[in-house]
């Protein structure tokens, strides 16, 4: 079984970074950084499933890759899969029935009803076989709690079966409520709190995204394993900035 989604389902720590830009130079230099995965990110930009295939292709394997779908539709998501991604991302999951989609479409039958084809996942056709017996089992379908709609009917999403985590988006769930960036606030907290005793009641592993390791670090100690902390962009921009701060002192 891929080490990904076995560490996953033993709630090992899972550290991971965002992938914003399809550069296959800048996913390889991460990849051989000591993260256990990368965070691809295709649902913001403009990157194409071949930039991110191209990306997959440069790291190699040397660390899980788990891609964001645009949108929880049957043709990104078998696109995402095709392309060879270890798992999937799937955004703005609000009710039952979504999670339910993205797990019809994630898997192959009997488990579900992912269409099959010949692309580089199955080897171009060479490793079709193997690849359809592996795939239910190895494939990571990890879904977004993102809105305060998915937080209201948390309940009913953690229940439905095929799933591996749920991975919170803090930014856009404050941003439902009307409260944009305002991760301190009450009406934020509570809203995440539900996911959290949610998932826990369900042993559903739980995610978490920030821009620094200072900021995912509360959700850690609530017993979060999947974690994303910081960007390709950001990494960049710090740096080149903190190199200008220090030839001007």
């Amino acid at each position: 079984m891929n080490n990904f989604i076995t560490r996953l389902k033993q709630r090992e720590l899972l550290l991971g970074t965002m992938l914003t830009l399809p550069s296959p130079e800048i996913a390889e230099m991460l990849s051989k950084c000591g993260f256990d995965w990368l965070f691809l990110d295709g649902e913001h930009g403009a990157a194409s499933s071949v930039d991110w295939q191209r990306v997959l292709q440069a790291v190699g394997g040397r660390c899980a890759c788990i891609l964001r779908v645009p949108t929880c539709s049957e043709a990104c998501i078998k696109k995402a899969l095709d392309i060879g991604a270890d798992g999937i991302i799937v955004p703005m999951i609000n009710t039952a029935k979504q999670a339910r989609d993205a797990v019809k479409w994630t898997r192959y039958p009997p488990l579900g009803k992912r269409g099959i084809g010949l692309a580089r996942a199955q080897g171009y056709g060479l490793d079709f076989s193997a690849y359809l017996e592996r795939a239910n089992g190895e494939i990571a379908l990890v879904l977004q709690a993102e809105h305060v709609d998915a937080a209201n009917n948390i309940q009913a999403i953690a229940e439905v079966e095929g799933i591996d985590a749920i991975f919170v988006g803090p930014y856009d769930l404050s941003a439902s409520l009307g409260k944009t960036g305002q991760l301190e606030d009450a009406e934020v907290i509570a809203a995440i709190d539900r996911v959290t005793q949610a998932c826990k009641q369900r042993d559903l592993p739980l995610g978490y995204f920030g821009v620094t390791a200072e900021s995912v670090m509360p959700s850690v100690s609530q017993g979060y394993s999947l974690i994303c902390a910081g960007t390709d962009a950001d990494f960049v921009t710090r740096g080149a900035r903190q190199i200008i701060a220090g030839l001007k002192t």
